[in-house]
């Protein structure tokens, strides 16, 4: 908590300057039946060491589970060194990396990340992140009807992550767009590339195509691209950048490469933290480069010759006219990408492919494992990345609290999200878990299961 240096007399000296009698007034627009009557089981006046003390003590009780959860945030080690240098002082305090006066050790930085993720994805360009990954898909929806211009009308499949589906439905719904939800096949997991033809000589701006899917199954992501190209559409892959060190980058799917990459970067060095800050990503086809939201950073040359780092594109509100800004609706995650450079720059492409072919063979042997617990069952048949759907004999609410009583977060309960899968769960093993992870869980599930 930072230090507030006001003496009591200095409070009473400001409040009467306006005109107010207590701390209280300044609130009085609140109703008294939503006012809080005080902190419970926070002590009043105790000094730094001892709030210190009560403060590890409570931490110790929350405890520390074995989470299998995944679902769009993922448990990943975190090399000591990212965060020790993204919270140095030349980085942690930089100026605001979207003005023109931010420095140029930022600029750089900016500059590395967009080549890496253009890299890593597959595409020409990238910009400077973006909020999330969900509010990027939404963004890309809409740089395709800005793109397309005779139609408003986006394919999303239903594998695409929920969260997601729904972020896209809030941002675009009050423009005109419409959205379009794909059906996937029940035993596979995938898409349905046979539901694409129902669709005739309807017009289309753009088809999203997830890779991996919200239920870790792998797309036919060229297949999907191909049509999409078909109908003068653009492609716009969704994508865990952690699987494309290991999977084609959606710029080579199809005959032409999708047109626009998003997704989320939390897996790249951006610990879970219940929930964030976290940061979007955004690449594309040069093409679409002027129809891109957010920042891009430039490299260049002085009048003495020497390189430098300039925004080189800001369609922003506050640059050009307001009608033709495509500034999205944050601004970048500037300290999060930078802690995401560094660990790209530290783990290396062959780094990161360890770490994507731990994470698949981990849950390839966790399913194995649960299978061999009566009433649990893989539900799709397609191959997957590092998530799967298992189905359980009972509601899943119940194993996931009898887990949790035991210390495990079991995944991610489906069945508000897709009731026509009865019991199922998504569950997540990445390369931090170890064997004896895998035979706990099991154990447990076995035990949650045979003994509620």
């Amino acid at each position: 908590m930072p230090f507030i240096p006001h003496t009591e007399e200095d409070i009473q000296t400001m409040l009467a300057s306006i005109g107010a009698s207590s701390i209280d007034d300044l609130f009085d627009e609140i109703p008294s039946e939503l006012k809080s009557d005080g902190l419970k089981r926070v002590p009043a006046g105790l000094n730094e060491m001892e709030i210190s003390r009560l403060m590890l003590e409570r931490a110790e009780t929350d405890g520390r589970y074995l989470s299998f959860i995944g679902a769009g945030a993922y448990e990943h080690h975190i090399p000591a060194a990212v965060w020790q240098i993204a919270t140095r002082g030349e980085f942690y305090s930089s100026y605001t990396p979207y003005q023109a006066e931010a420095s140029q050790g930022t600029l750089q930085l900016l500059y590395e990340y967009q080549t890496i993720m253009a890299s890593l994805t597959g595409m020409d360009v990238s910009n400077a992140s973006m909020y999330d990954g969900a509010s990027a898909l939404a963004e890309a929806a809409l740089m395709a009807v800005r793109s397309h211009k005779s139609s408003r009308r986006i394919l999303i499949p239903s594998t695409v992550h929920p969260v997601y589906r729904s972020v896209v439905r809030a941002i675009v719904r009050n423009q005109g767009i419409e959205v379009v939800e794909l059906p996937y096949c029940k035993q596979s997991g995938r898409t349905l590339v046979e539901a694409l033809h129902g669709f005739g000589k309807e017009e289309f701006a753009a088809l999203v195509i997830p890779q991996p899917n919200f239920f870790g199954v792998l797309e036919e992501v060229d297949a999907l691209t191909n049509w999409a190209h078909g109908k003068n559409a653009l492609a716009i892959g969704v994508v865990n950048p952690t699987a494309l060190a290991i999977l084609t980058p959606p710029g080579e799917w199809g005959e032409k490469g999708a047109d626009v990459a998003v997704g989320e970067g939390q897996p790249l060095g951006i610990p879970l933290s219940s929930g964030g800050p976290y940061f979007g990503f955004m690449a594309c086809k040069q093409a679409l480069v002027r129809q891109m939201p957010g920042r891009i950073i430039g490299r260049t040359t002085d009048q003495d010759g020497k390189d430098g780092f300039v925004l080189t594109l800001q369609a922003r509100e506050q640059h050009i006219r307001r009608s033709k800004a495509t500034s999205n609706i944050c601004t970048n995650q500037g300290l999060m990408v930078t802690a995401a450079t560094i660990y790209m720059a530290l783990t290396g492409p062959e780094g990161l492919r360890r770490i994507a072919g731990r994470s698949h063979s981990n849950t390839l042997a966790l399913l194995e494992k649960l299978e061999t617990v009566k009433g649990v069952k893989k539900v799709f048949s397609g191959p997957l990345f590092h998530e799967a759907v298992i189905s359980l004999p009972g509601p899943v609410e119940d194993v996931m609290r009898g887990l949790k009583a035991r210390g495990i977060l079991a995944g991610l309960n489906l069945e508000g999200y897709y009731p026509e899968l009865g019991h199922a769960m998504l569950i997540c093993a990445t390369e931090t878990k170890t064997s004896g992870d895998l035979d706990n869980y099991t154990k447990q599930l076995r035990d949650v299961i045979e003994n509620p």
